[in-house]
């Protein structure tokens, strides 16, 4: 809960507000602080760490993996635009046009991804002009160069290929003008340049740090995991339609190195699913971290919000955000790993029953009625979100019958939600092992002692999973490539559930129109029903009653009280994905803005993403 990132001071212009630090008059004394030379902040001690923590702070995911860039477009709503969640969405409407995605900047903007990476040009440049230590200067290059890559991905995987500016253009003047209208790089190239960046940080970044002070610093094995996340991505079918394998194997050997050094450094799957959440310093799960604190009212303060909007509002807080969808509910597996109404599984499924003999996972992410739910300090707390006489026993009722309960935290009380200080998890360790057990697969590495296998093992495991056969948790024996492809998407859909995973998986895998198309995203009605033999509202609501509620058994409850009514979510359109989507299309504003840019063939240009 505690922040290394704790200033936002531009290089470009904030140097001036810095003259209340007395330690910074040695440069500042001497000079106008509207225009000091940028290298004299790279030989003061104090200026460099104020300008590094503006890059992680101006750079950094919010919670959910949210770029919170100006015209951002996609992942702040990454939840919502798969099967976990709902959302009404142009993209799931089938109606977004080519001014809908503006990531890429249509405008001067310090707070596009293209603002952001001349801040880190500026640095680059500037860093090496400074009388800084030959190693100083390397390792503060290190955390701009992992930053650069990771806005270029950003624009990458959204677009393809992107204008690559890998040094600070001058603002002013009519060569400068002409010098930035720069034409798109080709995908590759694209790649290519993010990987080089990574290189260097990997080279320049240590495995772990010491010092509490340094917790969320990007360390070497976070930038190699950041290199196997966008060479797996690289590798999949939206760039990659062709299945060249010497992609996944690039993309191997990339995951292969992070989680050598991860390994190397002390990481590795944090002992709790629920509770690695709350751990923050030598979390060994935590491979690249967004830091939050519980400050209510300092310059510092930076609460993370996600925990006060997804509790339940009912609570007393809360806006009982990120609900999930009926399809997510029923996605996972039984106790034993294998999936609802599998004949081989040793437990039934029945959808009147749904929360019985699920994998472990499945408590400890959803909120469903009559739940036992440890929250607000009260350990026997339990959820219920039922209707009686059709009115809901909530202040307000959730819209699909179920709350998300991942990273929410019970010791919390409602009247300090507000300031939670939970961390964000933009890479754990288990992303690490699935990443290499899909490149694994990619590259025929299938054996039972293969990582294909040993990722996927590693990871339900620790979920709790019951061993079964062969200690292979619920896994088939003997799987196919791509039989093994659809294992590890899966296993991705139930670890990563809300974490902003989901959709991009999807998409990279062109899944959305097999997946989702055609359908509409359900929820569940719980109703109490009436007649002989069933408690009154009033009784099953009266903690006097000897039918009280929190006193019957679920099972009861669900077999002989309640009635499960289905419904759409969905109800203004079905899902329609359009497969131009998988490449968006450049602005009009960014082609007016730059002539040099051409539009992407499957919005009507010349420029093709796959190259």
């Amino acid at each position: 809960m505690k922040t290394i990132l704790v200033n936002k001071i531009a290089l470009t212009a904030g140097v001036a507000s810095l003259l209340s630090l007395a330690a910074c008059n040695k440069v500042l004394d001497k000079y106008d602080q509207k225009s000091i030379p940028g290298e004299l902040i790279y030989n003061d001690s104090t200026l460099v760490k104020l300008n590094i923590d503006y890059i992680y702070e101006n750079n950094l995911p919010g919670w959910g993996g949210n770029s919170n860039l100006t015209g951002g477009s996609i992942s702040g709503s990454a939840t919502s635009l798969s099967d976990e969640s709902y959302g009404e969405s142009k993209f799931f409407e089938g109606t977004v046009t080519t001014s809908d995605v503006g990531d890429i900047g249509t405008g001067l903007n310090a707070n596009n991804n293209y603002g952001r990476i001349r801040v880190i040009n500026m640095l680059l440049r500037d860093v090496d002009a400074g009388i800084l230590p030959a190693d100083t200067k390397k390792r503060l290059k290190a955390h701009a160069f992992f930053f650069r890559a990771y806005r270029y991905f950003d624009l990458v995987r959204l677009y393809g290929g992107v204008p690559l500016v890998t040094t600070a253009l001058d603002a002013v003047g009519e060569q400068a003008k002409a010098e930035a209208l720069r034409p798109r790089n080709t995908t590759a190239e694209c790649i290519d340049q993010i990987v080089k960046d990574l290189d260097s940080a990997i080279a320049w970044l240590p495995a772990k740090y010491t010092a509490s002070a340094d917790w969320g610093r990007i360390t070497s094995g976070a930038a190699a995991a950041f290199k196997g996340r966008v060479l797996m991505t690289y590798a999949s079918p939206q760039f990659n339609p062709g299945d060249d394998v010497a992609r996944w194997q690039r993309a191997y050997d990339a995951n292969l190195q992070a989680k050598t050094l991860l390994d190397g450094g002390g990481f590795g799957l944090h002992a709790s699913y629920d509770a690695m959440w709350f751990s923050e310093v030598n979390n060994p799960e935590a491979v690249m971290i967004t830091g939050y604190n519980t400050a209510t009212g300092d310059q510092v303060k930076k609460n993370n919000g996600y925990d006060n909007s997804t509790r339940p509002s009912y609570l007393g807080t809360g806006g009982g955000s990120n609900q999930p969808s009926w399809e997510m509910v029923k996605a996972y597996p039984m106790k034993d790993g294998k999936l609802p109404g599998d004949a081989t599984s040793a437990y039934a499924y029945s959808d009147q029953l749904f929360y019985k003999n699920r994998d472990p996972r499945f408590d400890k992410t959803i909120g469903y009625n009559g739940v036992n739910w440890p929250i607000n300090g009260n350990a026997n707390y339990k959820l219920w979100t039922y209707y009686a006489a059709n009115k809901t026993v909530e202040n307000k009722a959730t819209n699909t019958g179920f709350y998300t309960r991942k990273a929410i935290n019970p010791t919390v009380d409602i009247s300090n939600v507000q300031y939670s200080g939970t961390d964000w998890m933009e890479i754990r360790y288990a992303e690490v092992l699935l990443n290499l057990a899909e490149c694994a697969a990619g590259i025929g590495r299938v054996a039972a002692d293969q990582e294909a296998y040993t990722g996927l093992v590693a990871v339900r495991k620790r979920a709790g999973l019951q061993a079964g056969g062969g200690s292979l948790y619920g896994l088939k024996s003997g799987m196919s490539r791509a039989e093994l492809f659809d294992a590890i998407l899966f296993e991705r859909r139930i670890e990563f559930a809300f974490e902003g995973k989901r959709f991009w998986d999807l998409r990279r895998w062109k899944k959305i129109e097999s997946v989702l198309n055609g359908t509409r995203r359900q929820k569940v009605t719980i109703n109490l029903k009436t007649g002989a033999g069933i408690p009154s509202a009033a009784d099953f609501a009266n903690p006097a009653s000897p039918n009280y509620r929190d006193k019957v058994d679920l099972d009861v409850a669900y077999t002989n009280y309640f009635e499960l009514v289905f419904g759409n979510l969905d109800t203004k359109y079905a899902i329609n994905w359009k497969p131009e989507y998988y490449f968006f299309g450049i602005p009009p504003a960014t082609m007016t803005n730059n002539p040099n840019i051409v539009q992407s063939n499957t919005w009507g240009g010349g420029f093709d993403p796959l190259k």
